[in-house]
């Protein structure tokens, strides 16, 4: 009796295994779905999913390297941060991007799908923004912002930039904020992207010492000169951000020469502001016309509050924020009645 239960039991197993051996593979789509939940993707995932790096496919290029949108077997669009290891500091700038990325979760930030990481290549997968980047829809002929949602995009990036500086364990600072890497999602909702030299403080410290790498233009005047790095330069860069959204006009701009800057032109213009506006954004026969063009005065005052020279005078993005939330609450108002 004991040595049939032996068989059977023996016999019992083996099928249990031949069936577990038999078990179908696993398809590419679901391939792509488990790669995205664990952020791993191959060299030759990324290769396919952009037809070989195809021109066609590039959407962008930074710095340290080209961004191209992909497409994953399983049909998801992605964009894809191929970092140039030819260029010194792309390597720190990648392992900075997976750093800060992998720790931040918020609705206004790139999300980060995950990264393909190989001695001679490094990438990021993150979500694709269908809509491109501020700058695109600020000076491209076939782009418009109107007054509302060039508040909405500004509220947008003052919640990330919150986020960044006081919701997390400490303190973030993104250093680069431009048109360029403010993302549009396909509702037209903003996320800030490329943390590639973004800070991430430790415990107990509020100013740190670094080269300077940020866009001319936008970089606040200690961060300029002396690298002094705190949360008062995004402050700084948000204002430049603000000015120019609201008045079409680069910080790079000919016009912008000797003591003349985007900066002390806007402020210069108040409290009218009136000829730095965009001319396209509100015109004295639309409807409502005082209203909104106080609305757009309030936020070139607060803008410039954003770029005193000394940082201890510039507001924090809490401030800010509240103020934003309560402009657009008077741009609701005056279009309601």
């Amino acid at each position: 009796m004991l040595g049939t239960a032996a068989i059977l039991t023996a016999v019992g197993v083996a099928i249990l295994i031949l069936r577990w051996l038999k078990k179908p593979k696993v398809s590419g789509g679901t391939k792509s779905m488990s790669l995205a939940k664990y952020g791993r993707f191959s060299y030759y995932d990324l290769l396919h999913s952009t037809d070989n790096y195809r021109d066609s496919n590039l959407v962008g290029k930074g710095s340290f390297g080209s961004v191209y949108k992909g497409i994953l077997s399983d049909d998801t669009v992605v964009a894809i941060k191929v970092f140039n290891l030819q260029v010194e500091g792309s390597l720190k700038s990648f392992d900075k991007e997976c750093n800060v990325l992998k720790s931040l979760r918020h609705r206004n930030l790139t999300k980060v799908l995950g990264s393909c990481s190989n001695p001679d290549f490094k990438a990021l997968v993150l979500k694709y923004m269908p809509n491109g980047n501020l700058e695109e829809w600020l000076y491209l002929h076939n782009n418009f912002l109107d007054l509302t949602q060039r508040v909405n995009i500004l509220i947008d990036v003052a919640c990330a930039l919150e986020y960044l500086h006081y919701g997390y364990d400490t303190p973030v600072v993104h250093c680069d904020l431009k048109p360029t890497n403010i993302l549009l999602d396909e509702d037209m909702v903003a996320h800030v992207s490329d943390f590639s030299i973004a800070k991430m403080f430790r415990e107990g410290e509020s100013i740190l010492y670094t080269d300077t790498l940020a866009t001319l233009g936008y970089i606040a005047p200690e961060y300029g000169s002396e690298g002094i790095v705190s949360t008062r330069i995004d402050v700084y860069s948000f204002g430049i951000v603000s000015m120019e959204t609201f008045s079409r006009m680069k910080p790079s701009d000919d016009m912008f020469l000797g003591d003349l800057s985007l900066k002390s032109w806007v402020e210069n213009s108040l409290p009218d502001a009136l000829q730095v506006i965009d001319e396209n954004l509100i015109r004295p026969e639309d409807e409502h016309f005082t209203d909104k063009l106080n609305c757009v005065i309030l936020i070139m005052k607060l803008a410039v509050n954003c770029c005193r020279e000394s940082p201890g005078e510039r507001m924090n993005m809490k401030d800010v924020l509240v103020e934003l939330k309560k402009i657009k609450q008077q741009l609701l108002l005056t279009a309601s009645a």
